[in-house]
């Protein structure tokens, strides 16, 4: 038992489970706009199948990158103990797990709606595609970005079979605020990109010029906070959550300085997963609250 518990763990390591928090709390929004509207309701089913899909496509796209970086990864000393490099878990055992996890993800958007199941190779490609954008353009930082943003109006699908301008707001919001942070992630690489070819938005501009990039899309992000909220008429929870997020997107760029970057982690993981939360639980609120 202990054997299938130390391999569980390297899944769940080698897929950074706990980075669910970035792009799941906007598919619940995305699936909450969906059932606040009259015509639409509540389905534990579908919300659960929805939910499937968000862990099969990460782990997908997880388990996709460390296959792609794997070399890479072995060569830098900050990743050279992940799973794959540190020989935790094989290279063919990851192929395995992106091949089942893609086509799970595909047969259970199928039991979701047509369009989904029309989309989801669509999906797939985006999200497996930006593993190898790094080694064209600096800017693999918004594909990342476009990847995770598919959550909020996938969800939105999901539930109404079409597109709406709202859930699209959605979309953009965390299409900027994933990039933005994702700007700051790679700031530890810049190097390394530089001596293995690799393109970075810090490797290509430099680190001050890179956060300065990262400081003016989370102020897009803002932006599209805002237009969410007026063009859906949102209420005193609404803008709670918005003064929240705001207040970490702002309080992530004071952490981090282009010449000291221990708290990048701090910054990256533990404040943009607790600010998706906030966010979320807050315009939630405000729907039902809205709308009951």
């Amino acid at each position: 038992m202990s054997t299938l518990l130390k391999t569980v763990k390297n899944y769940f390591s080698l897929v950074r489970f706990s980075h669910t928090v970035f792009a799941m709390p906007f598919a619940l929004i995305g699936f909450s706009l969906a059932v606040s509207e009259d015509e639409h309701s509540f389905s534990l089913k579908l919300l659960l199948l929805i939910i499937l899909c968000m862990i099969f496509a990460r782990n997908a796209a997880m388990g996709f990158n460390r296959l792609a970086d794997n070399r890479f990864d072995a060569l830098n000393p900050r990743t050279r103990t992940r799973e794959m490099p540190s020989g935790k878990i094989s290279t063919r055992a990851a192929v395995i797990f992106v091949i089942i996890n893609s086509v799970l993800f595909i047969i259970t958007t199928g039991f979701i709606n047509r369009l989904t199941l029309f989309l989801s190779p669509v999906a797939l490609l985006i999200i497996l595609g930006y593993s190898l954008t790094k080694r064209i353009t600096a800017l693999c930082h918004y594909i990342l970005g476009l990847g995770l943003s598919l959550a909020p109006i996938g969800a939105y699908i999901s539930v109404t079979g079409t597109f709406a301008l709202l859930p699209l707001i959605y979309s953009l919001i965390v299409i900027t605020w994933v990039s933005g942070f994702d700007i700051i992630y790679a700031l530890q690489d810049d190097d390394f990109d530089r001596t293995n070819q690799l393109h970075s938005l810090p490797s290509a501009a430099g680190r001050k010029r890179a956060l300065t990039i990262s400081v003016l899309v989370h102020m897009v992000t803002f932006i599209s906070v805002l237009a969410a909220g007026f063009v859906d008429d949102s209420g005193l929870l609404f803008w709670t959550g918005v003064a929240s997020f705001t207040s970490l997107l702002i309080y992530q760029h004071l952490i981090v300085k282009h010449d000291d970057l221990s708290r990048v982690t701090l910054a990256f993981g533990t404040t943009n997963g607790i600010a998706s939360i906030i966010f979320a639980l807050f315009v939630i609120l405000d729907l039902f609250m809205r709308n009951r």
